[in-house]
């Protein structure tokens, strides 16, 4: 396997879409483009927001699945570590060194409960939810057998209708499971209401994470009765983490989307009635692409297709025009409207992903592109890791 700290052993066009120095103009395509400043700029922001509201933020890994992204976020953003969904992300952010580590979801498989609890083999601080009090003893017995410790958070269900116990008894229940196992230390709760996100309307959200924050803070409560005091009270995402910041029960915000934005996201509103693009967040996430034929007049074909992008929440928008439109898509191709034939062969075009997490997924490499000029290329670290 090649050295990919040696950028001088890839070839452009064989294997990295660029090298820094590039003009961004001679990048291949189609490839996933970072807006430095842009992505900077975002990093700061939340971490300035988190710490002026005596929050942690733990950044969601699943986003950007790169060790790289991860590390700026940590310095740049004061991150206090990552969110991942699957073991193998996990294995991957602790090999890159990230030291704090939360699978934030269960993990029942026999084998995938043994590498969590080899986790701490790495340096890395390995942290899980828990929902079903069977999985208790398992997660024990493999933390015992390495001689590690698995922390755990109960996760209450709070409106995603996903994983997580829907009540104040189950939660008690299972934190004085994890708190008598050997190998097991309770660390807190889990409550992230992913189901009102995406809702655009912020009165709509607000309503959602109302109910969210009152069946959290009557489990926080009662567990403190029992003795049991969490650490981590995890939530938050780019759609409501300034609902959970200011509850007064949450203590650790876990927003992924924030740093790069999609055209989803994008979308929602915040209390001014404004998009959250133009408001809170700038687009630092492009799927860059050339157009590649333009036999019809009033239609560019360009070569980011299905297989470049998830098209679950909607098609991507062109970034910065208003003259042109991507209209749908096939594998390979994409078909923009070009009405007044503005569009030539060769022409680059910034791309807005609909969904920035499963596209960015489907690449090998970050290009880093600052004043036009390609700074920097990353990893896709975490690309596949789906187990």
């Amino acid at each position: 396997m090649k050295d990919m700290t040696n950028l001088d052993a890839f070839e452009v066009g064989y294997d990295i879409p660029a090298k820094p120095g590039m003009d961004e103009a001679d990048i291949q395509t189609p490839c996933l483009v970072l807006d430095l400043d842009a992505l900077e700029r975002n990093i700061k922001k939340m971490g300035d927001y988190a710490k002026d509201h005596g929050m942690r933020h733990r950044t969601h890994g699943k986003m950007h699945k790169s060790v790289d992204v991860q590390k700026l976020q940590e310095e740049l953003g004061g991150a206090c570590g990552v969110c991942c969904q699957k073991v193998s992300e996990a294995e991957v952010f602790a090999r890159g060194g990230i030291k704090d580590i939360l699978v934030s979801n269960q993990v029942r498989d026999a084998a995938k409960i043994d590498r969590l609890a080899r986790l701490p083999k790495l340096g890395a601080r390995a942290i899980c939810c828990v929902d079903d009090i069977d999985n208790v003893a398992d997660l024990s017995a493999a933390a015992r057998t390495h001689g590690t410790q698995i922390e755990c958070l109960v996760e209450i269900d709070c409106g995603a209708g996903r994983c997580g116990v829907s009540s104040t008894r189950d939660v008690v229940e299972i934190a004085k499971a994890i708190d008598a196992a050997e190998g097991l230390k309770f660390a807190g709760v889990q409550a992230y209401q992913g189901a009102m996100q995406h809702l655009d309307d912020y009165n709509e959200r607000k309503a959602k994470i109302d109910v969210a924050v009152a069946m959290v803070r009557d489990a926080v409560d009662t567990l403190k009765t029992e003795g049991l005091e969490c650490d981590i009270v995890g939530g938050g995402g780019t759609g409501s983490y300034y609902f959970e910041s200011n509850s007064g029960v949450y203590n650790e915000l876990q927003c992924g989307s924030y740093a790069f934005m999609d055209a989803d996201y994008g979308r929602i509103l915040d209390k001014d009635g404004k998009r959250i693009d133009a408001g809170e967040w700038e687009n630092a996430l492009f799927i860059l692409t050339t157009v590649m034929s333009h036999s019809k007049a009033d239609k560019a074909i360009v070569d980011a297709g299905l297989k470049t992008q998830s098209v679950d929440s909607g098609l991507p928008f062109i970034y910065g025009r208003d003259d042109v439109e991507y209209l749908k898509c096939s594998d390979e191709h994409g078909v923009v409207a070009d009405p007044g034939g503005a569009l030539k062969v060769n022409d680059k075009l910034r791309l807005v992903p609909g969904h920035c997490d499963p596209t960015c997924n489907v690449h090998d490499w970050y290009v880093g592109v600052r004043g036009g000029k390609v700074e920097t290329l990353w990893p896709v670290s975490a690309r596949g890791k789906a187990y």
